[in-house]
């Protein structure tokens, strides 16, 4: 543990202390099914990083505009190359893995902005009416 040290009204720890990375034990589990205990863990996990997103995302749009650099219409109609799409990808895979673990769903081919014929073919009957 470290030392604390006084100036003036301001204390701090003088060294750092060690924090264990995990939880120690089995994961608690809150409902009579495990499967709901994991969605809601999952369901969590999306809501914090969205939350923490958003906050970077307004952070950055109202620097942007204080300073002039750019108006929110333009942010608002910013087309994004093939490339800038294919980072966003990966970005999103790694993202979903993150948040699928507790299930163990591989998230390898979720979330891609391409339009293959079996992507079509998949969103097509989703949003077919008859």
């Amino acid at each position: 543990m470290g030392m604390l040290e006084t100036i003036g009204s301001y204390t701090k720890l003088t060294s750092q202390v060690k924090l264990q990375k995990h939880a120690k034990g089995s994961r608690p589990y809150y409902f009579d099914e495990p499967a709901v205990d994991r969605l809601l863990a999952m369901i969590l996990a999306l809501a914090s990083e969205v939350s923490v997103s958003r906050d970077r995302q307004d952070t950055l749009e109202r620097l942007i505009s204080d300073k002039g650099l750019l108006s929110q219409n333009e942010i608002e109609d910013f087309q994004p190359t093939k490339e800038i799409l294919a980072e966003r990808d990966a970005r999103r895979e790694h993202y979903l893995g993150q948040i699928l673990r507790i299930v163990d769903i591989d998230a390898a081919d979720m979330g891609r902005n391409d339009v293959s014929p079996a992507w079509e073919k998949v969103i097509n009957s989703v949003t077919e009416t008859n």
